[in-house]
């Protein structure tokens, strides 16, 4: 009688950690469903810019619509802006909104471009992400609601922040370029030029990483 009861007793442990493991997945599939469309300006359509999918999708590359409008992640070490040096401005891809400064870059060992610090406070949204059954912070546009990467605060001072941003979801503005931008608009206003209205808003270094 002891040995039918010891075994029913197994039996049942048995049941409830094969359940409990089912619940665990099935609550971990949940949050992943939730933090996918969390996050963004662009799911709560609350965007400042909001843009057409059929328009992002001729505009951006297949990787940069990937990683911007669907939470990918490039390849490490893959990236254009990985080991880029150049003084200038990095700005959202798709809508152009600046969002770091070259001098804020550091090398970070982790095979994406790291930033210890925003261009403005209100640049990026931050938003929980539990996706992958870990939590991270993820990093959004502010304006348009692309997906950047996540921080961390594993960087280095005076934040102590690391910013972990994919080169997909950045383009750059050389610092030479905006001058000689600048330079350009001041000779057309002296000379009588007339000056184009701006467009209108259209609707492995063991650390965790994006």
């Amino acid at each position: 009688m002891a040995a039918i009861v010891r075994r029913t007793g197994s039996l049942v442990l048995q049941h409830l950690a094969r359940h409990n493991r089912k619940t665990f997945k099935t609550e971990v599939r949940g949050l992943n469903k939730t933090a996918a469309y969390l996050g963004s300006c662009r799911d709560k359509k609350s965007c400042k810019v909001v843009f057409s999918q059929q328009e992002l999708r001729k505009r951006l590359t297949p990787l940069q619509y990937h990683v911007t409008q669907e939470k990918g992640t490039e390849s490490a070490f893959k990236g254009e802006f990985t080991n880029h040096k150049e003084e200038g401005t990095y700005t959202c891809v798709v809508c152009g909104t600046p969002v770091f400064k070259s001098e804020t870059k550091f090398d970070s060992g982790s095979g994406w471009p790291s930033f210890f610090e925003l261009i403005k406070q209100d640049a990026v949204s931050q938003t929980d992400d539990f996706s992958f059954g870990m939590h991270r912070v993820e990093t959004s546009c502010s304006q348009c609601g692309a997906h950047l990467g996540h921080l961390f605060d594993d960087g280095p001072p005076p934040t102590g922040k690391r910013y972990c941003i994919n080169s997909a979801s950045l383009a750059f503005q050389a610092k030479a370029q905006a001058a000689s931008a600048s330079e350009e608009g001041a000779g057309k206003a002296e000379g009588g030029g007339t000056k184009s209205s701006p467009p209108g808003e259209t609707a492995a270094s063991g650390k965790t990483e994006l």
